[in-house]
């Protein structure tokens, strides 16, 4: 039973990033993409009818974490407790962005709301990418399963997570594969101008990462094998690309946010959480996980409510499926 709610939690984390990653990465673009109000407002309008729903999956992710993994999700949560403050922050702001900025007819209002979106979406891209950065090393577990204080305090312990070089490549990276997801998802949703500087910018955005990959190879951050293995995903982004088979580059896009979520979480399976301190007060999957009755609970409620959630979501961009306008039409 733990085994199962393990692979369903890595699940719902593959799901938020991967769909809620091309918002980031639209939420960044839009204003560099489009050049007028309605360039952009048709870039946003891609998201516009699913964002929400893609943020339906963190609840998932960090609910069935609560109640599957207890202790788990009380060191993460507290171990990293300013990226998650961050994050919650940036999510609200972006969510407040998006609602607003059709509630006033006026271009300089959209044009606040364009850019307090785009540093929200590009916020949560980097402290996304900074926490799981950080979850292959581990954090300072001590004994009975918590994350200890040094004699700086918690904040202090908290910024040195941050300064990790697996958060500040992470952060970086994150920032990165938000555009590119994001590029390739607005090459494949729109017409017109923004459509054709999304399949253009998704190249050079696929050589960044590529670079950045390659210096985690490099650092020993990232192993080589799993770094061949993103810059061979890469490529393949920027022949699709270049190619014109956008399909074919969002596809490969999420094909690798999704590699790297699942090498970040199970990694070090059966180990959820290594200790810095000492690899004998590491959080494991049986260690951590909730007792038998309680994960029993849980996996009814599941089986009721999680193919509803995929039901809906399908349903949803089903009905969404087709490219947005970008141009204006003729008068």
């Amino acid at each position: 039973m733990p085994t199962l709610w393990f692979a369903l939690i890595v699940l719902c984390w593959v799901l938020f990033f991967v769909l809620e990653g091309f918002d980031f990465g639209v939420g960044i673009l839009a204003p560099a993409l489009g050049r007028d109000t309605h360039q952009r407002g048709a870039a946003l309008a891609t998201i516009g009818p699913v964002w929400d729903g893609n943020e339906v999956w963190l609840v998932a992710a960090i609910g069935a974490t609560f109640a599957a993994f207890p202790n788990w999700y009380a060191a993460l949560l507290s171990g990293l407790y300013l990226p998650m403050v961050i994050i919650l922050l940036a999510l609200a702001g972006r969510g407040v962005a998006l609602e607003f900025r059709g509630k006033k007819d006026d271009a300089a209002w959209r044009r606040r709301c364009d850019q307090a979106l785009a540093t929200c979406s590009l916020l949560s891209a980097a402290a996304f990418g900074a926490v799981l950065g950080v979850l292959p090393g581990g954090l300072a577990i001590g004994p009975d399963g918590e994350v200890v204080a040094d004699a700086a305090g918690a904040l202090a312990r908290t910024l040195g997570v941050l300064a990790q070089p697996g958060a500040l490549l992470g952060a970086g990276a994150g920032v990165v594969v938000a555009c590119l997801l994001g590029g390739a998802y607005l090459a494949l949703r729109t017409t017109g101008p923004v459509r054709e500087r999304a399949r253009a910018l998704v190249p050079p955005l696929a050589a960044v990462l590529a670079a950045l990959v390659v210096l985690g190879g490099l650092t020993g951050t990232v192993g080589w094998l799993p770094a061949a293995a993103a810059v061979a995903l890469l490529v393949l982004v920027t022949l699709a690309a270049r190619y014109r088979r956008e399909g074919w580059a969002f596809g490969i896009c999420s094909v690798l946010v999704a590699t790297v979520v699942v090498v970040a979480f199970a990694a070090s399976v059966p180990v959820l959480l290594p200790s810095t301190l000492d690899p004998a007060w590491s959080l494991t999957l049986q260690g951590a996980a909730a007792s038998d009755t309680a994960l029993s609970t849980i996996t009814v409620a599941g089986v009721v409510i999680l193919p509803g959630v995929l039901a809906y979501q399908a349903f949803a961009y089903w009905v969404f499926r087709r490219r947005v306008t970008s141009e204006r039409a003729a008068t």
